[in-house]
């Protein structure tokens, strides 16, 4: 069965006040997207990379970065939603209704390769799908209008959802495309999916499975990037 992972990085770095998106930022010595790239390359049950890239995005993705992955260029839209969708056109001519997909956000290059081969092995035989998710750890508080405490939030069944995330085919694309549909802004696939009155299954991930979002989080990714090289969690 193919699992295609589908990378959208068609942002333009709106959040993150920098010049030049976030993806094409350098940690390390290489770009936030090769990073990323690199490490889902590095996952042997996939079976090709689709790149979402913005309409005006003409850089070249490095030779071998994907070892020997096909790799496929989609266009950007309106939101991400629109992304994911077209890069769904681009497989549906090859991928059956049950084949999977790997949605995996641009802006994470922490991800350890082991964890997509847990997700995959953990979904393998669900309905739907799931996704890489932490507890959360910090206390939350309910804020009122007048942005004063109005009380703590029980955190005991609480997950920050992480990617990637992993749906079946025909259903990822009936619920992106209803979200489109209806105008509905989705913050990541499982939100689309749940929206359908389906449940993904919740697998535990690592906290250091950051995204790049501000400026101080490149320095964050790099320590941790050092760290598990020394330790040979997931070097090259």
């Amino acid at each position: 069965m193919a699992i295609w992972a589908i990378v959208p990085a068609a942002g333009v770095g709106k959040r993150m006040g920098t010049e030049i998106p976030k993806q094409y930022l350098s940690i390390c010595g290489k770009t936030v997207l090769q990073h990323t790239l690199e490490r889902l390359g590095r996952v042997r049950a996939l079976s090709g990379v689709v790149l979402v890239l913005h309409p005006d995005d003409e850089t070249p993705v490095p030779a071998g970065i994907l070892q020997s992955l096909p790799v496929r260029i989609a266009r950007g839209g309106h939101e991400r939603c629109h992304s994911v969708l077209n890069a769904l056109k681009i497989l549906e001519p090859e991928l059956a209704p049950d084949d999977w997909v790997l949605v995996h956000d641009a802006a994470r290059p922490c991800l350890r390769p082991s964890e997509v081969d847990r997700l995959i092995e953990a979904v393998g035989k669900h309905d739907v799908g799931g996704v890489l998710a932490a507890p959360v750890a910090d206390t939350l508080k309910r804020a009122n209008n007048a942005g004063e405490v109005a009380g703590t939030v029980d955190r005991t069944a609480l997950y920050r959802a992480l990617t990637p995330q992993l749906f079946r085919f025909h259903i990822l694309n009936r619920a992106l495309q209803l979200a489109a549909d209806q105008n509905r802004i989705v913050t990541d696939d499982s939100a689309a999916i749940e929206c359908l009155g389906l449940s993904p299954l919740i697998v535990p991930g690592s906290t250091d499975n950051i995204k790049i979002t501000e400026e101080s989080d490149l320095l964050l990714a790099e320590v941790i990037m050092q760290k598990q090289n020394s330790l040979g969690v997931e070097s090259p």
